[in-house]
Order: C-alpha cells, then sequence, then structure tokens
C-alpha cells in the first residue's frame, strides 16, 4: 500500500510549483508531521500537509497519463509531535493573505537549525535538559506590585471580556505591569496555558527577560528573535512547542512560534513599523496575531502610547449611527506615581544663527541637569558621523556607485559606507574628481553629535568634579555581541551623563535617572511623500518624551521636573500643537480626519507590487503590463492601479526598482482580485513583458509607500 504525502517545502521564490509538493510512503502521516524529503539535488525539511490512499496508481504514478512517479519521503522525524492544526491554519491564512506560498511561511517560520537535522541528531537534541531563559533569576522570584487604580480597572475589563483589547496606556503608566498580572492570572487560572508576549526590536528584549524571569521564574520563560545563535533559537522553539515553557518573548517572527496551549497573546509598542516584516514575506506580526487570537480562543491585548491609526480607529467606541469598533479601548492616561508627563519646549530653529546645530538654550538645559547629577538624552534619527562627503570646489558627493544613494562618513574607522547595499571604501585623501584635498562632511549624524557634545561640554564638570561622560547608543555601537546590554546597564547605573542615538534609544527603555530627552532634528518627516510619516514621527517623538522623568521619587529628591526639547523650523505646525499638551487622541482625530477624505487605511485597503530589474524602463514596463493584463480580472472594476514609478532608492545593488500600488474600499474584494493576479504574474515572467525583470513581489498593507 503506498499513500501520498502532500508536503509544504520552501520551494524557490517565483517557481510557481504551487503550496504542496507530493511524495509517496509506505503510511499516512499525520498532517504537522515534519519529513525530510528529495527535492532536486538536496534533501530538504518539510511539513506533511495532507495524505490519501493512492494504492493502485502505480506507485504514485497516475495510469496512462504519464505523471512521473512519486519520489519517496527520506525520513519522518517522528519524535517531535506535529505542529498543530491551529498553527497550519495560521501559516495557511498568512500565505494566502499576504500572497506568498504555503511552503515559504511554514518554514520560515521553524528554527534553521532544524531544517539541517536528520532523525538521529534531532533525537540527541530532544534528550538535552530543556532551555532556561537568559538573565532570569532561578531563585527568590519578585512579588507583583500594587496596582494603580487605572491598571486595576484596565485588568479588570480585560479579564471580565473577549477583546481584543487595546490597552492605550501613556508612557510611564505601568502597561508592562499589566501584561503581567495578566500573565500571571492566567497561569494561576490554567496551569498549563501559555502566553505569547512580543516586542517590536530585539534592544527590548533583555528588560523585558528580565522582568518575566524575575516574576514568574527561570523555566517558565524563552526568548525567540533573530539575535539569538541557531542553538539558541532550537532550544527555545522546542520548549514552546512542547508545553515546557509558559511564557514566550520575542519579536515579529514570535508570533509563528508553535505553543499548542497558547491562551493570551500581548503585543507591546503594537504601532511599531518593526512589526511588518520588509524581506520575503512581507506579514504583519502585530495583524497576525490578532487572528491568531480568533483562531486559537486566546485573548489578545495590543500595547501603546501612540497606537496605530488603524487600531485606534478599530477600538472607537459607539457613538451615534456609528455601532464602534470591535476591539476594546482600555485607557491608562496617568504615569504611576503621580508624576507628571514632561513638558515640551519648541525651539523655533529659524530664530537662531544660521547652522546651528544645538540652540543656546538647549546646551544651557543640559549643562544644567549635568550639575546636578542628572541625565540627558539626545536623540537624532542617522547614524554615522555625516550622510554625506562633499567636495566645495566641484561639487563631488560621496554617492554610492551601486545605488542611488549617498555613502555615509564613518569618521570612527575612515570608512564611506552605503547603508542600502554594504558597499564600503576608505575615504579618500583628496576629492576623487578634482584632487581637491579639503573634502568635508555635510550634515550630521549621531557619531559627529557625539563629538560635538564631547567638545561643547568638555570643561563642564559633574557634581563630583569628575569630566562628562557622553555615550552613543546606535547600530554601530552595538554591533558586538553583548555590546547594547553593556551600554544599557551604564545607562541604569548613572555612569552616563549625556545619552546619544537613534530611535533605538527612543522607545520602551525604562531609564530612571534621565530628566531631559532632546529631539535636534525633528522635521525631516513633516512634509515626506508617506502619508504615514506624520503618524511614525508623532509616535517616535512622543515615545521619546516618555524616556524622561520615569521615576517620581528621583525627581522629587532632586527638586528637578521632566522636559522634552523639539528643535524645528515649523513650530506652528498642528503636529506639535498636539504633543505639547500630549494629545494623542487629538492628533489622531486630524490624522483620520485627512485619511477618511482622502480614502486612505483604515477607510481603504492597500498592495504594493514591486519590480526588480536591470533597468528602471523594464521593472516599470512589466508592471504596466500587469496593470493592462488585470482589467479582465473578475472584480477589476473594484480596484483602482496606480502608475508605475520608481521607489524613493529607486537603485539598490545595481538593481532598478519600481512599484505599482494597488487600492480598494473592500479588504475581500482586493485579497479576491490578488489571488487572480497570481497566475498572471507569473505568466508574465516568461513572456517578453518580464525580459529584464530579476524578481517581483507582492505587499499587502504596505507601511511605507
Amino acid at each position: 500500500m503506498n499513500w501520498r504525502i502532500d508536503v509544504a517545502l520552501q520551494t524557490p521564490a517565483h517557481s510557481a510549483l504551487g503550496d504542496v509538493l507530493s511524495y509517496k510512503n509506505a503510511t499516512p502521516l499525520v498532517a504537522g508531521t515534519l519529513v525530510r524529503v528529495p527535492l532536486g539535488r538536496r534533501e530538504v525539511l518539510g511539513v506533511a500537509w495532507a495524505s490519501s490512499d493512492i494504492t493502485g496508481d502505480g506507485d504514485g504514478a497516475e495510469a496512462g497519463s504519464g505523471t512521473p512517479e512519486l519520489k519517496p519521503i527520506a525520513a519522518v522525524l517522528d519524535g517531535l509531535a506535529p505542529l498543530g492544526e491551529a498553527w497550519r491554519d495560521l501559516v495557511a491564512f498568512a500565505a494566502r493573505y499576504y500572497q506568498r506560498s504555503l511552503g515559504e511561511i511554514a518554514l520560515a517560520a521553524l528554527p534553521p537549525q532544524l531544517r539541517d537535522l536528520s532523525t538521529v541528531q534531532l533525537a540527541r537534541r530532544l534528550k538535552r535538559p530543556a532551555v532556561k531563559a537568559a538573565n532570569a533569576a532561578d531563585g527568590q522570584r519578585d512579588a507583583a506590585l500594587p496596582l494603580t487604580a487605572e491598571q486595576a480597572d484596565a485588568l479588570a475589563r480585560f479579564e471580565a471580556e473577549p477583546g481584543p483589547f487595546l490597552l492605550f496606556g501613556s508612557t510611564g503608566s505601568g502597561k508592562t505591569e499589566v501584561y503581567l498580572h495578566a500573565v500571571a492570572a492566567l497561569l494561576a487560572r490554567e496551569p498549563q496555558a501559555q502566553a505569547l508576549v512580543m516586542v517590536p526590536e530585539i534592544n527590548l528584549t533583555p528588560q523585558l527577560e528580565a522582568r518575566f524571569g524575575s516574576r514568574f521564574g527561570a523555566d517558565a520563560v524563552v526568548s525567540l528573535h533573530s539575535g539569538m545563535t541557531n542553538p539558541q533559537r532550537l532550544a527555545s522553539w522546542l520548549s514552546a512547542h512542547g508545553g515546557a515553557a509558559r511564557i514566550v518573548l520575542g519579536t515579529r517572527m514570535a508570533v509563528f512560534a508553535s505553543m499548542p496551549s497558547l491562551r493570551l497573546i500581548v503585543v507591546d509598542e503594537e504601532h511599531d513599523p518593526s512589526y511588518k516584516q520588509q524581506e520575503g514575506a512581507r506579514y504583519s506580526a502585530r495583524d497576525l496575531a490578532l487572528w491568531r487570537g480568533r483562531r486559537e480562543g486566546a485573548k489578545v491585548m495590543l500595547g501603546s502610547a501612540t497606537p496605530s491609526l488603524e487600531s485606534w480607529h478599530r477600538s472607537r467606541p459607539a457613538e451615534g449611527e456609528d455601532k464602534g469598533g470591535s476591539d476594546l479601548r482600555l485607557a491608562m492616561p496617568s504615569r504611576v506615581g503621580a508624576v507628571a508627563l514632561p513638558a515640551v519646549r519648541l525651539v523655533d530653529m529659524n530664530l537662531q544663527p544660521p547652522k546651528t546645530v544645538l540652540s543656546a538654550a538647549l546646551l544651557d538645559a543640559i549643562g544644567q541637569r549635568i550639575a546636578r547629577g542628572e541625565q540627558s538624552m539626545v536623540f537624532l534619527n542617522r547614524r554615522g558621523y555625516a550622510p554625506v562627503l562633499a567636495c566645495g570646489d566641484c561639487g563631488w558627493k560621496s554617492e554610492c556607485p551601486h545605488c542611488s544613494a549617498f555613502r555615509v562618513f564613518h569618521k570612527i574607522d575612515r570608512t564611506l559606507r552605503c547603508h542600502h547595499c554594504g558597499f564600503t571604501e576608505r575615504v579618500p585623501r583628496a576629492c576623487p574628481s578634482c584632487g581637491n584635498p579639503d573634502i568635508a562632511p555635510v550634515g550630521r549624524g549621531t557619531e559627529r553629535l557625539e563629538e560635538q557634545l564631547g567638545a561643547l561640554f568638555d570643561a563642564v564638570r559633574r557634581p563630583d568634579g569628575s569630566p562628562v561622560r557622553i555615550a552613543r547608543i546606535d547600530a554601530d555601537s552595538t554591533r558586538k555581541q553583548g555590546a547594547l546590554e553593556s551600554q544599557l546597564a551604564s545607562v541604569h547605573a548613572g555612569e552616563v551623563d549625556v545619552l546619544v542615538g537613534t530611535q533605538m534609544i527612543a522607545k520602551g527603555h525604562d531609564f530612571r535617572r534621565i530628566t531631559l530627552v532632546a529631539a535636534v532634528n525633528a522635521d525631516g518627516a513633516l512634509f515626506s511623500s508617506d502619508f504615514r510619516a506624520p503618524e511614525r514621527l508623532f509616535a517616535l517623538l512622543m515615545q521619546s518624551a516618555g524616556r524622561a522623568g520615569r521615576d517620581a521619587a528621583y525627581l522629587a529628591a532632586q527638586g528637578s521636573s521632566a522636559e522634552m526639547w523639539i528643535q524645528t523650523h515649523h513650530p506652528q505646525h498642528p503636529l506639535f500643537a498636539a504633543l505639547k499638551r500630549h494629545d494623542y487622541p487629538a492628533f489622531a482625530g486630524g490624522e483620520l480626519q485627512e485619511r477618511a477624505a482622502a480614502g486612505m487605511p483604515p477607510f481603504a485597503f492597500q498592495a504594493l507590487l514591486r519590480a526588480d530589474a536591470r533597468t528602471q524602463e523594464a521593472a516599470q514596463a512589466f508592471l504596466n503590463a500587469a496593470s493592462a493584463a488585470a482589467d479582465a480580472l473578475p472584480g477589476a472594476e473594484m480596484v483602482t492601479r496606480y502608475p508605475a514609478v520608481p521607489l524613493s532608492i529607486q537603485r539598490v545593488a545595481n538593481v532598478e526598482r519600481a512599484q505599482m500600488l494597488v487600492e480598494s474600499r473592500s479588504r475581500a474584494a482586493l485579497q479576491r482580485w490578488l489571488a487572480a493576479w497570481q497566475p498572471l504574474l507569473h505568466a508574465m515572467r516568461r513572456e517578453p513583458e518580464g525580459k529584464g525583470v530579476i524578481r517581483w513581489l507582492v505587499d499587502v498593507d504596505p507601511q511605507s509607500i
């Protein structure tokens, strides 16, 4: 007897091989079983998706059809429990919705090391003791902190109603403590239940690991993120899949963690763009968390001080004829300990001398904080020393030869580095064009700002008479293993007076001694062509402000108050008016009115078709031909297609990039149309229209346009 086993595999992109490939086996396999199968000359990992009896079909070949004989499955990894039906449903939904293959989603959701293990190696690996969370205490566990009235009310409503929930809490309102109490209540009620807690970035996981580990014990908590080694990721995944880990902490990839007893999902800082994958399958982990919660009967709590406009609109209360949104909004407007939110001060840079980097008033304010032993944070979302190196004589600039972008000057290692393709060269001794030795940096990044602050405060002394200590945290300064944890520990210990950094330091961190935060170049996103830019800017500035003045006792002892300084050339902009009042509802209301009038998300649904080609003409020709071919598709009248245009950075690594926006008022209509469009796109790749096209992709619900 033979059985046809349909297996989900990570097949080559644009291969059009379908969602599953068929193999044969002497016995049926439970759906979700991991198997190793031949694919070309390789043997790869796959997930058994379905079994069917093919006895009498000639060992898998259909009689008289000319169909080739099915290859046998090489090995069954039966030492591991099959992946559950709920997990398979999540993968299948993500593949359908984001227009990717089933195998691509399924295999990307598994730990990389699992793909290379044989049955013997896996059996050996399963005999090892369960993983323990890093940075978590094994001994005495911390007691739960007493709840404020707002926290207690939010938790009571969370326990009493089905949700989903949006926890709208100001920075410092104690959202993490609400998460901890919610998880504790779940585990007390259902000892075998599991909880998934997600954060947007890897650098936010260490402090969360410490808090959850000290509250629940090391054995109960594991982490899942791309910063871990492959053996660490496999150990954490196995612990979650086997049910040993009660709590999984992770970044967006953790939404696919196999958790058979999942009952609670928390998405912290749910507004963050990092929850949207930007390579390969471009899924939104926040949106998949909501879908997974509905499928598995798990409660879902989204948390943010500056929610995404989609979540804000979805949690709107009923008003008049509007029946309200599907989510329940839980409000915590006050900070723990009755600490006031930082006062926002705008510095009109139009009134400053030309080329002023840091205004005299801001420098004086930072100096006063240093004199009192307090900490300040200066935020600039641009790493490197300067974005451009230029020649004043001939106009040469440090353009990347492979991208339509400039290489950034990094003074620390004297290199010009492209942040798009990675091309790096030593800084030339003279202008490559005219030989002028006086080439100079233009603009500034965090490296240069750190250097300037060091020079400006060189003569200033701390209360104990020691020199001022300035530190920088960005993607360059934290490249080495453990560097970020070490730098954050220095800040928490009070060893840093002024912290300079990018958005890595602007959100989620609980700095207790920072009393002043400054944004020195906040205007960049005010007039962007991307309609989401104001939303992202407001969130980033409000989150940055939230790093200041988080400890009421410290502020009282210092006799100080928290401040947020913003240097801008547009102090009258409505965004800053709402920011000064810390009034997110007013900002969101204004943005939603504009979006409704323009027919933009969340009042419409979008997708991008992107093409990469050797020439811009080939990329745009493919997109325009795809648009014309789609005219005959069912439901085409419900989908608006815009002309193809280059991306803002149109050439990366000598590849030209173009995109076309498609939009519909109906999510279902857009999904049906995209599904019908896929076969046309695959066919066009093999036609003259696809000549010169390297790859194409569909990005559903894009976060940047």
